[in-house]
């Protein structure tokens, strides 16, 4: 698989299924593109999952940056 591109997922929709899943770091987003997913989340969903919090709300945009940034790192195929 080729990396996964906006135009490609627009050609792509009408005729699969699309499969996507949400990572927070570069080990996973590495797993991720060996399973040849194509797309990849990272939402304030981290706030539970990875920070602790009872809610999404203490998230900051700039925490959800940091994790795509390290996604980023780990992905070569999936869109980020």
């Amino acid at each position: 698989m080729n990396r996964m591109t906006a135009p490609a997922i627009r050609r792509l929709k009408n005729s699969r299924k699309l499969v996507m899943v949400t990572a927070y770091d570069a080990t996973f987003a590495r797993l991720i593109d060996q399973a040849d997913i194509d797309l990849v989340l990272v939402g304030d969903s981290l706030g539970n999952v990875i920070q602790g919090h009872d809610s999404t709300i203490p998230v900051r945009l700039e925490d959800v940056v940091y994790h795509s940034r390290c996604v980023s790192r780990g992905l070569t195929k999936a869109h980020l």
